[in-house]
C-alpha cells in the first residue's frame, strides 16, 4: 500500500508490466469496469442535457465525450501504475451540472477559455502543495464521515430499485449474499452476470441503436473573456475542488492509502490543459468510482487494487476511442441494473467509512455533523454537501475540542 513516502520513492516503486501480471485479477478488473458504468450509466445525461442547452454539434458533443474520456483514462492508468493505488479518475460531474445551467450564456470558444483557467488554477494549486497541507489538517474522522455520507443514497437505491424493478434486482441482492459467504472476492463479479442474465430475460436490454465508430476530435482555440472567467472558470474551479478532488483524496485516506494528494491533484489539472481545446471541462480525482475500486470487492490485498484503477483507466479508453457511440453500451443498461451493482458494490467502503467516522470516541459528534449534512443534499452557491458535510464537522470539531477559558 501506498507511504507517505517521497515523491521519488513512488515513481521508483511504480509498478511495471510484469508486476501488473502478477498482480491481476478478474475482480480488480471488473471494479474498474463497473466504475465506469456507474460514470456513464446516470451521469453522462447532464453532458447531453448541458450539450443541448448550449447549442453544440454532434461533433463538439463527441469530442468532448472523447476528450474527458481519455483524459480520465491515461491519468487513471499513469497514476495508478505510478503509486501503485487504484487512482480512478474521472470528469467532474457537478462541473457537467454547472455547464448545464450557465454554459449557454458564453459563446463555444469563451468556455473553453474558462476550462482553460479553471484547469491551470487546478495545477497550481496541487503543484505548490496547498490542497495537500490543507486536507493533512482535517480529522480522518471527519473525512471517514463524509465519504459515508456521499456513499449512503447508493446504498439506499439497492432497496429503492428492488422496490421498482424487483424481478431485476432481487436476484442480484441474493446472488451477492450468498458468494459473499462462498466466494466473497467475486461476489460483484457474480452479481454483475446475475444482474445482466436477469435483464436479458426480461427483455430489458436494448443495444440495436449501439453504434461503433471511431471519435473525431475537434480542436477550438480558446478565447479568454472576463464574463466566462468569473461566470464559469471559477465555480468549476471550486466545484471540481471541493465536490471531487477534496472527497476523492477523502476515499483514498479511508481505504488507507497515503498517496500525497498534491501530486495526484496537480496531474489531473496538468492533463486538463492539455484536452480543454477538444472541449474538456475538466477531470479529478473520483469519489463514487474511487471507493468501487478501493475495497475488499476489487482485491482482497490492498497492494493489489491499483490493477482495479488501471483496468478502469483502461475502459476510459476504450470509451473514448469510441467517442459518444460507445457511451450508448452503458446507457442501454437498466437503470435498476446499475443502482443495484453500484450500490452493492460500495457496501464494503460505506461499513468501512461509517466504522472509522465513530472509532474516534472524542470526535463522534463532529463525525456526526459531517454525516448527517452531506446526507441531507443541502447545496448553497452551488456547491455541494460533501463539501458543506466537511466545513461543518471541521467547525463542530474545532468547537467540541476547544479548551474553556479558566475563570479569573
Amino acid at each position: 500500500m501506498s507511504s507517505d513516502s517521497p515523491r521519488a520513492l513512488a515513481f521508483a516503486q511504480a509498478a511495471n508490466l510484469s508486476d501488473l501480471r502478477r498482480d491481476f485479477s478478474l475482480s480488480a478488473v471488473v471494479a474498474g469496469v463497473i466504475a465506469v458504468m456507474v460514470s456513464y450509466g446516470g451521469p453522462a445525461a447532464i453532458i447531453f442535457h448541458a450539450a443541448k442547452l448550449a447549442g453544440l454539434t454532434n461533433g463538439q458533443l463527441t469530442s468532448w465525450i472523447w476528450a474527458i474520456s481519455i483524459g480520465s483514462g491515461v491519468a487513471g492508468v499513469a497514476l495508478s501504475l505510478v503509486f501503485r493505488a487504484p487512482v480512478i479518475v474521472a470528469w467532474s460531474t457537478p462541473g457537467a451540472a454547472l455547464l448545464a445551467a450557465g454554459w449557454a450564456s458564453y459563446p463555444y470558444p469563451e468556455a473553453i477559455g474558462a476550462f482553460v483557467f479553471a484547469a491551470v488554477a487546478i495545477t497550481i494549486c496541487g503543484a505548490t502543495g496547498l490542497f495537500g497541507a490543507l486536507m493533512e489538517r482535517i480529522p480522518g474522522s471527519v473525512v471517514a464521515a463524509m465519504l459515508a455520507g456521499i456513499l449512503f443514497r447508493f446504498g439506499v437505491e439497492v432497496f429503492t430499485a428492488l422496490r421498482a424493478t424487483p424481478l431485476l434486482v432481487a436476484p442480484m441482492i441474493v446472488v451477492y449474499l450468498l458468494m459473499k459467504r462462498l466466494l466473497p472476492r467475486y461476489a460483484i463479479v457474480a452479481t454483475l452476470l446475475a444482474g445482466l442474465a436477469a435483464a436479458a430475460t426480461l427483455g430489458l436490454l436494448d443495444f440495436s441503436l449501439v453504434d461503433a465508430s471511431l471519435a473525431r476530435p475537434e480542436l477550438t482555440v480558446p478565447t479568454f473573456s472576463l464574463g466566462a472567467l468569473i461566470g464559469l472558470g471559477v465555480p468549476l474551479f471550486l466545484v471540481t475542488m471541493t465536490g471531487q478532488n477534496a472527497t476523492g483524496l477523502g476515499v483514498l485516506r479511508t481505504a488507507g492509502y497515503r498517496t500525497p494528494g498534491g501530486p495526484l491533484v496537480a496531474a489531473t489539472g496538468i492533463v486538463s490543459v492539455l484536452l480543454a481545446p477538444f472541449g474538456s471541462h475538466g477531470i479529478n480525482l473520483s469519489a463514487i468510482t474511487a471507493a468501487i475500486c478501493t475495497g475488499p470487492e476489487a482485491h482482497g490485498d490492498p497492494d493489489k487494487r491499483y490493477v482495479a484503477g488501471v483496468a478502469c483507466g483502461a475502459a476510459y479508453l476504450l470509451v473514448g476511442l469510441f467517442g459518444a457511440t460507445l457511451v450508448g453500451v452503458f446507457t442501454a443498461l437498466p437503470p435498476g441494473l446499475i443502482a443495484a451493482i453500484s450500490g452493492l458494490a460500495l457496501f464494503g467502503a460505506l461499513i468501512s467509512g461509517l466504522t472509522q467516522a465513530m472509532a474516534d470516541e472524542a470526535r463522534r459528534e463532529a463525525a456526526l455533523v459531517t454525516f448527517l449534512v452531506t446526507v441531507s443534499g443541502v447545496s448553497l452557491f452551488d456547491v455541494g454537501s460533501a463539501f458543506w458535510g466537511l466545513l461543518g464537522g471541521v467547525l463542530a470539531n474545532a468547537a467540541l475540542s476547544a479548551r474553556p477559558r479558566r475563570a479569573v
